[in-house]
Order: C-alpha cells, then structure tokens, then sequence
C-alpha cells in the first residue's frame, strides 16, 4: 500500500491511523546482521477522536512497543503512521518536537518515572519550559492540573519530591504531566498494574473523568481484560506482534472469536465463591520466539482447534460482525 493510499484510508473522524505498522529489531553478530525479532507485525488499527481503545495480552505481545512506536521512541521498519490526518511516521526534528507535544505518556512505574531530584513544581514545570510557555503562565497551569488531578490543597503538593507521596499520588502526578500541555492522544502503559487494588479503581475513574472532560483520545496498554469492561470502548488483542482480534469492548468480552481471546476471558479471576472450582482453561506452552516465529497462524502451537492450514499459512483479517475483525482461519 502506498503512502497516499494509507491517508486515504483513514477516516476524518479517526486521529490516529495505523496501517501495516513493522517493527524489527536486528540481531547483530560483530558487523553482520544475523536476524531480526519480529516485535510487530503487520499491524493496523483506527482511533476515533475522544474514544478509548484497549491494547490487550500476554507479555511479549507487543503492546509496549506498539506503544512506544506510536510516541515515536521507536522507529518503524515498514508501514505507515497517520496523526490528525498527517504522516508522521518518519517525521525529524521540529516536527517530532510539535508531534510530542500532542501526546501525553502515562508509565506503568510512577516511581521510577518521575525524577527524584527535582519537586513536584518542577516536574511539571519542565514540559512547559521545553516547548516554550511564558514563566508567567507556567505556575498557573502546573495549579489547575495537580487541582485537576486531585491534588489537593495544592500547597500540600507542590513542593514536595515523589519519595514523599504514595504510589496512587505519584501516579497522579504522572497522569498531570501528561496532560499539562493539553495533549489530543494519551497512551497509557499498564497505568494502574502497580497500584494496590483498593487504588486502581479511583486512578482509572479520574482518568475517564478527565478523558471525557477533554475530549482526549487513548491508547490503554494492559495485560488485565478486567478493567477494559469499565475504561475502554474498543479492544485490539495482540499475539506476537500481531493484532489477532478487534471490535467493541462489549463485543469481544461478550463474544470472543479468536480462540487466544477466549482463552484470556476465561482466565480473569472470578471473585464468586461459587467459581472457584471451576477449571479455568490456560492455553498449554508459552509464546512463540519473536526471532524465529512458527510458520502460518503464530497462536497455532498452542491452540486447540488448530487444523492443518494454520500450520502452513498465516490467517488474513476477516471481517465476522460488522466492526468485529478477527485473524482465524476458523472463521475463513
């Protein structure tokens, strides 16, 4: 597909479009490139303005690089990347630097991302002095967004270093950052995984909260299908670097297609006293080698209906229901 097929392809309604996005990352042997992991794959998928997409699956799958391919800290092998109607997938210089400050990154670790060294005023104040704000404006706009945030009073805050707040707070903090410069897109990297649960809860509802009051947009990288139900609007399951399954949250958690997605929704703990002897079904083995993927479907050494054409070609994206997208040759 050629670039100018790619932009045609999007939707106006669309701010981010990803059309056959590969990442490979070379194996090196002193000067020789003897082989490349195959982080992602032939990937493509829409984000609507103000909606929330899910990235889903097992570690390894690809969600955090696609993640961060999407911010521009890796760099695409083929395909095309399309922002508010603009190629931005080999985009240098002045224009990343405009291109970033579209995005706001929320990490998994609030911890380790926020510098140790420097307070919570100056944490927040930095963006606002790289892309340039007056200093008359930078201590109001770090204010409203810890109050945004609920950080509150702000005085209680704003001189302090992230040792002294908890993990929920310093998470707050993160999601301020990202959002101080009024981004369009967010993408969140497992946002509430290292939060205690009591927490979780009031992190995702102050960022839907803020979602909905900013008309943002999200990329919401997870591994836990459990709170996709109550955060997100459309899921992507990824599989070694492949997106196998795609459409509504209520869609995929209601009717699963791909059996890996099935597998993933039968494996979500059950509070129910009543469940717990229930036999959970895990698929048998572990994910395929990025460097050296099986042949054909890569979810088929672990699959339970795998039949013999997984085994020599891989699936297309078929379209089941509508929006529903599935890659199984069981539905060919």
């Amino acid at each position: 597909m050629q670039k100018g097929e790619d932009i045609k392809s999007c939707n106006p309604s669309d701010l981010l479009c990803v059309r056959k996005l590969c990442v490979w990352h070379p194996i090196r042997k002193f000067l020789t490139v003897s082989g490349y992991i195959r982080a992602l794959d032939d990937v493509s998928f829409d984000l609507e303005r103000g909606r929330i997409l899910a990235i889903v699956g097992e570690s390894g799958s690809g969600k955090t690089t696609l993640g961060k391919t999407i911010l521009k800290i890796h760099q695409p092998t083929k395909g095309r990347i399309i922002y508010d109607g603009k190629d931005i997938t080999f985009i240098k210089g002045k224009e990343i630097k405009w291109y970033r400050r579209e995005l706001g990154y929320v990490q998994q670790d609030p911890y380790g991302a926020l510098p140790p060294f420097m307070n919570i005023r100056q944490i927040l104040e930095e963006p606002l002095i790289i892309h340039g704000i007056k200093k008359s404006e930078r201590i109001y706009k770090v204010r409203e967004v810890l109050e945004e945030v609920k950080l509150i009073p702000v005085e209680d805050f704003i001189n302090k270093y992230p040792h002294m707040l908890s993990g929920g707070q310093q998470q707050r903090v993160v999601i301020a950052r990202a959002l101080i410069l009024r981004p369009k897109l967010i993408v969140a990297d497992e946002p509430v995984s290292m939060l205690d649960a009591s927490v979780r809860i009031e992190i995702l509802t102050l960022f839907r909260e803020l979602q909905k009051k900013y008309n943002l947009s999200i990329m919401y990288i997870t591994h836990d299908l459990s709170t996709t139900k109550y955060f997100s609007d459309k899921i992507a399951v990824m599989y070694a670097g492949h997106i196998v399954e795609m459409a509504q949250t209520y869609k995929v958690l209601s009717k699963p297609l791909h059996p890996y997605t099935q597998s993933l929704i039968k494996a979500i703990p059950d509070p129910d006293p009543r469940n717990r002897t229930l036999f959970r079904e895990i698929p048998p083995g572990e994910p395929p080698s990025l460097l050296n993927p099986p042949p054909g479907c890569r979810f088929h050494p672990r699959c339970p209906y795998a039949m013999d054409i997984c085994r020599r070609e891989e699936p297309p994206v078929i379209e089941v229901d509508g929006t529903h997208t599935v890659k199984c040759w069981l539905y060919g």
